[in-house]
Order: C-alpha cells, then sequence, then structure tokens
C-alpha cells in the first residue's frame, strides 16, 4: 500500500469540527497552525530515488506493505534517529530496502522540491490580518535543518514544533496540546491545516477545527469565508 496506512476517509478543502472541536464550529479564526510537507513545502521521497533507482523498484520502496517506508518514518518522526530506523528496516523487511533508506536519508535535500504556489503569500496575508500563523509538522529531528536551510517560508512562521525534537508525533492528541501549549494560544481560536486526514482528526480531538489541505485557493477562500480579513482571489 503506497502512502501512509490507515488514513481515513475525509473530504479535501473542507472545515472539519468534530468531536471536541464541534463546540468551536463558527467561532472566529484567531490562529491557524500549518503541517510542512506538502502544505507549505512539497515533500516527494520519489525525487530522491530517481538517480539509483528503477520505477518499479521506487513504487515497491513506497509501498509500505513491502519495504515499510512510512512505518519507519513515523518511528524517526517520534524521535528514532536515522542509524535505528535504518537498522530497524533491515532487522523486519531486509538489506534491499534498508540499503535504499540510506540512499534516501543521505540525499533527504532532494525530496524538498519547492514552495506550494500561494503558501508564502497566505503566510503573509495572515500575518497581516493580524491572524497567528504557526507550524506543527512530523519531522525526523537531525534532517530538519535541511528544510530550514532550503525553504525560508519556515521563517516566518510565529513558531513551530516539530515531532522529531519532543518526541511526540501526530496524530497522538499530545502533541497538538504541546503546540497550543508552545505557542500560548487556545484551541478555540485555531484552525490546524494538514495534507493527511489522520492528523485532521487528531487535531478535533483537542478541540482544534481542521482542513485537510488540498488546494490553495480553495484554503483561501475557505479562510475568508470563515471571516478571515485577507485579500480574495479576482
Amino acid at each position: 500500500m503506497k502512502g501512509w496506512p490507515g488514513e481515513p476517509d475525509m473530504e479535501y478543502d473542507v472545515l472539519v469540527a468534530d468531536g471536541e472541536a464541534a463546540a468551536n464550529a463558527g467561532k472566529p479564526i484567531t490562529d491557524v497552525i500549518f503541517d510542512f510537507g506538502n502544505v507549505l513545502i512539497y515533500w516527494d521521497p520519489a525525487a530522491v530515488l530517481i538517480p539509483r533507482y528503477s520505477q518499479k523498484t521506487i513504487d515497491e520502496f513506497l509501498d509500505n506493505d513491502i519495504s515499510g517506508f512510512y512505518d519507519v518514518n513515523d518511528l524517526m518522526d517520534g524521535g528514532m534517529s536515522t542509524d535505528e530506523a535504518i537498522a530497524v528496516m533491515r532487522k523486519d523487511k531486509g538489506d534491499k530496502w534498508a540499503d535504499m533508506l540510506q540512499y534516501y536519508i543521505d540525499n533527504f535535500r532532494d525530496s524538498l522540491t519547492g514552495i506550494v504556489p500561494g503558501a508564502r503569500v497566505l503566510v503573509n496575508d495572515l500575518k497581516t490580518a493580524g491572524i497567528g500563523v504557526w507550524g506543527l509538522s512530523n519531522w525526523e529531528a537531525s534532517l530538519f535543518h535541511v528544510a530550514e536551510e532550503q525553504c525560508d517560508i519556515l521563517q516566518q512562521l510565529d513558531g513551530k514544533l516539530v515531532s522529531g525534537f519532543v518526541k511526540l508525533r501526530k496524530p497522538h492528541k499530545e502533541i497538538y496540546e504541546a503546540a497550543l501549549k508552545e505557542f500560548g494560544i487556545k484551541a478555540e481560536g485555531a484552525v490546524f491545516i494538514d495534507d493527511k486526514a489522520m492528523n485532521i482528526v487528531g487535531s478535533n480531538a483537542v478541540g482544534i477545527r481542521g482542513v485537510r489541505f488540498q488546494d490553495p485557493v480553495k484554503l483561501r477562500q475557505l479562510l475568508i469565508a470563515n471571516g478571515v480579513n485577507i485579500p480574495n482571489v479576482q
């Protein structure tokens, strides 16, 4: 299976306020919390692998049932070192995939392929409107400097919390609670933007409304429709 296992069905680009977040439906938005990968910056692991591997081998590596790639990503996001993760993959899935993971980690910067269109201006527009702009991402600690070096949009945020450093990860409620505390904000005014449905479910569990992101124009229009005073598309 390609992609993270356990993804629930959820519509893209709609405001979701289920569970604990239902009580905050309709309340003014004071803060927007962004995931990083494929929300603010593009992350494409296949882009790393193209110079050394066939498309068939890449597809197999990105099939969690075959290689366990997404399972070890979760472990690294939760605080496991890259060396430990490679050892886990070697033990569980064999040398072929472990060696491929080593290559991926060694060339990780090639997986960050640019800024998501519209993201930079949206962040700036939100800040101009007086909205707090924050980052909450699952990311392996020793690789995060690559994102900071290559993607200056991350420096525009008012603050950020990264899973590998705090040894907590989405979708577990503890990381959302830690983010609210770190940022000094309340769940009732916050909206969380992420490309994974499971992470929106996680945010809802602590009272934070969420949007499963796909389209930057629709996100802008959704925020405007919910009272955020930023320029609309003309």
